[in-house]
């Protein structure tokens, strides 16, 4: 490049280069641009899904105030932590390749989304059934999270070959659910507190997860064990 060449003159010489390709090649000259990196978006998943159980897990197993009490003060939660930036960290997992996170991850942001939106008037969900025969409520969020139940089975299944520290998650959730749900159907307030402190366990496990994966060998003088499952037969 001569002496006198401005900053100009070369940015259009590598613009020429990316015009004028050779038979379809971009020119030796030019260097291939840099690819972006995405930060772990596990441990800010992990966080809204663990804060967010936390919160309503609490209010479930009736700790410090009645079981069978108003519980919207988790709404807010439900719908910009454990909802949007759950789905968001989903997307993030999609542009790292992790299948298996974004599927959970963003799942899960659309369960605490629809959770929450059941108390918002808006929706309308809950005056529909102000009309309806008693139980029929309990009845169909029965079936709703019966639903959430099945998905969370196939989750475990899905991640028998990752690390005890996320079976040990999904295994507690699945038992959560699977309590909430036979609560609902059969009426019992006590088998809803035993979800709800399954639910509290949950919610730490879910937070021990986060913290693995911030306290890394590079931003950590410590790491936290969580062995993995990944063996080749």
């Amino acid at each position: 490049m001569p002496v006198d060449a401005t900053p100009i003159d070369t940015v259009e010489k590598e613009e020429v280069a990316y015009s004028h390709p050779n038979n379809g090649q971009l020119s030796a000259a030019t260097a291939a641009p840099a690819q972006r990196v995405i930060a772990n978006p596990g441990p800010l998943g992990l966080s809204a899904f663990a804060l967010t159980t936390f919160v309503l897990s609490l209010h479930n197993a009736g700790a410090g105030l009645p079981a069978d009490g108003p519980s919207e003060v988790v709404v807010g939660l439900a719908i910009f932590y454990g909802g949007l930036t759950q789905l968001l960290a989903g997307m993030w997992e999609f542009a790292t390749g992790n299948t298996f996170g974004a599927t959970a991850f963003a799942s899960y942001g659309g369960f605490w989304m629809s959770f929450g939106a059941i108390f918002i008037p808006g929706f309308g969900i809950l005056d529909a059934y102000s009309t309806a025969a008693a139980g029929v409520l309990d009845q169909s969020l029965g079936i709703y999270l019966l639903g959430w139940t099945l998905f969370t089975l196939i989750m475990l299944i899905a991640s028998h070959r990752s690390n005890m520290g996320l079976v040990s998650l999904f295994f507690f959730l699945f038992i959560t659910f699977v309590l909430l749900t036979a609560g609902k159907f059969q009426g019992s307030l006590t088998v809803t507190k035993a979800g709800g402190a399954f639910g509290v366990i949950t919610a730490i496990i879910a937070w021990y997860n986060a913290l693995c994966g911030l306290l890394t060998r590079d931003s950590s003088y410590f790491v936290l064990p969580n062995p993995s499952l990944n063996r080749r037969v």
